[in-house]
């Protein structure tokens, strides 16, 4: 026997999440409602908000939380297979995407906080170390972000080669290092100041400037620009 699922055409039109997006507008709809929407179907025991609740409680009914979720995670959930993880991430990473994207033009980096707040949102998500680069024009706007490597909880390396060689492609002439601490400390460590002298001698021959090294978590941020120390 088919195993039946709850499709939200079966719902009381009042609990139709699509029905109420186009008649009252996505901002009138609950997380788990927005959720369901992504899920479609539910499954024989459980509706989509059912599900969809379940999976906003494993990311501690936090969007921020569920944004670290992996698809091995989300598909813990009884009903909740491949392509459904699937789009659940995708719409995660495109809501990352557009809260990090500049609108009509590049971002300009002109303080430590706004370099801060752009890369809260590129790395909140990352359980692991990782050292990202953003490479700058003249006017401070950014050309390009990557992230150059990433490494466990203790640390990761970044190769001053890699770091350079990409800004030249990229036309950079300022280019601000970065890297995440997970663990929510702040305090830069002695291999953190090492690799940012190293990095900002090298690219002194090639007439890059190397402007601030700022370490985020989700606790604040910390610059070595502001603190003097770069």
């Amino acid at each position: 026997m088919q195993e039946h699922k709850y499709s939200i055409k079966e719902w009381a039109k009042d609990d139709r999440p699509r029905e109420k997006l186009l008649t009252k507008g996505a901002e009138s709809l609950s997380d788990s409602e927005l959720l369901a929407i992504l899920i479609h179907n539910g499954s024989k025991e459980k509706t989509a908000v059912d599900l969809a609740k379940e999976i906003l409680k494993l990311g501690k009914d936090n969007l921020v939380e569920l944004g670290k979720l992996s698809l091995t995670d989300l598909m813990k959930i009884k009903g909740i297979g491949e392509a459904k993880a699937i789009t659940i991430a995708a719409a995660l990473e495109l809501g990352r995407r557009r809260q990090s994207a500049a609108p009509l033009g590049k971002p300009v980096m002109q303080t430590s906080g706004d370099i801060a707040d752009y890369l809260k949102t590129k790395l909140k998500d990352y359980r692991h170390e990782v050292f990202a680069v953003l490479y700058l024009n003249r006017a401070n706007k950014i050309n390009h972000f990557e992230i150059i490597s990433e490494g466990g909880i203790t640390g990761t390396v970044a190769d001053p080669r890699v770091i350079l060689r990409r800004a030249l492609e990229k036309d950079a002439v300022n280019i601000i290092l970065c890297h995440n601490h997970p663990s929510g400390s702040l305090k830069p460590s002695r291999a953190d100041e090492q690799l940012t002298v190293k990095i900002k001698e090298a690219a002194k021959f090639l007439d890059i400037a190397v402007l601030d090294h700022v370490i985020v978590s989700e606790d604040g941020h910390f610059s070595f620009a502001d603190e003097g120390i770069l």
